[in-house]
């Protein structure tokens, strides 16, 4: 009977440092920002700052860039497993980047707005021949500017798009009157029209109703050596979307520092934002034909690439 009791005890201090062994078995993962301050990024301080991907045995060492290609280059160096950024960056993929999609973040552009003076433009038509400022040649604001002189009737050349690279010298610009309008996000526009500064002319979010301006990567070398990590990132993540939802002061206090904005600021950019928003991560089949086409406009490649190729649905939550 000792023995036998003696045997027992080992037993269940064997099963108790075993399930401790994987309680804390945690993995760490470099997870990128196209931009720090975005709002579109913020379920992933959610995530940290409310446990979600902790509960889920992952821990985050997060790292922000300036803009989808200096990003897009540290996964293809080995300096990141998960990068947070625009659907259009998908093309980096067709191009030989070492990564693959693996959420589709967000739908629709809600979080682009152009901006105009006070006086300047009352509606989209009234934009034929006029100045608007976006970041670079070839970015989504450029195709979204674009798309909508397209829409307009004009070709996609009826609107004088100016790349004018940093927003403070697009702003400023604005104020000067050497343009008449900027391409600029949501939380941005909503302040400057607070204060007077300026109107918000278009939302993108109408312009651009099937696409996904925001995705998920993850490297090909994760995906090889460690799938379940990125299955329970994005457990953390669409956990952390869904507390959001129901959640919208925790929510507001934790944007508040990453945005760079006040609470009413915060707050209206909640209301605008969540929309954009997926629950599950699936892909649009519309709005991957809409990415596609939008690589041959801007000349980011010959010919539409084979969608298929660049995203996986293998790592989402069961439905």
């Amino acid at each position: 009977m000792t023995m036998n009791r003696t045997l027992s005890l080992l037993a269940v201090a064997f099963a108790l440092t075993f399930a401790n062994a994987t309680a804390y078995a945690v993995e760490t993962l470099r997870v990128g920002k196209a931009v720090p301050e975005a709002f579109s990024f913020v379920p992933l301080d959610v995530g940290i700052r409310e446990g979600f991907f902790k509960q889920n045995a992952v821990d985050i060492d997060e790292i922000s860039f300036a803009g989808d290609a200096k990003m897009q280059q540290a996964m293809a160096a080995d300096s990141l497993d998960i990068a947070l950024g625009s659907g259009p960056a998908m093309a980096f993929i067709a191009k030989g980047s070492p990564v693959k999609a693996v959420a589709a973040m967000a739908g629709p552009p809600l979080d682009l707005t152009i901006i105009v003076l006070p006086n300047g433009p009352k509606t989209a038509a009234d934009l034929k021949g006029k100045k608007i400022s976006v970041s670079t040649v070839g970015s989504l604001t450029y195709w979204l500017v674009s798309e909508t002189s397209r829409q307009q009737g004009w070709g996609p050349n009826g609107i004088d798009i100016e790349p004018m690279g940093a927003m403070a010298g697009q702003l400023a610009a604005l104020q000067r009157g050497d343009i008449d309008g900027v391409v600029t996000d949501i939380s941005t526009a909503l302040e400057l029209q607070k204060t007077g500064k300026a109107r918000i002319l278009v939302r993108f979010g109408h312009i651009a109703k099937d696409f996904h301006v925001h995705v998920i990567y993850a490297t090909n070398k994760l995906i090889a050596s460690k799938p379940d990590a990125i299955r329970n990132f994005l457990k953390g993540w669409f956990e952390a979307i869904a507390f959001m939802r129901h959640n919208k002061a925790a929510t507001v206090t934790i944007a508040m520092p990453v945005i760079g904005k006040d609470q009413d600021i915060t707050a209206k950019t909640y209301d605008e934002m969540m929309p954009e928003f997926s629950d599950d991560g699936r892909f649009n089949p519309k709005a991957l034909a809409t990415l596609a086409k939008s690589y041959v406009q801007l000349k980011v490649l010959p010919t539409e690439p084979d969608m298929s190729k660049l995203y996986t649905e293998a790592f989402l939550p069961a439905k």
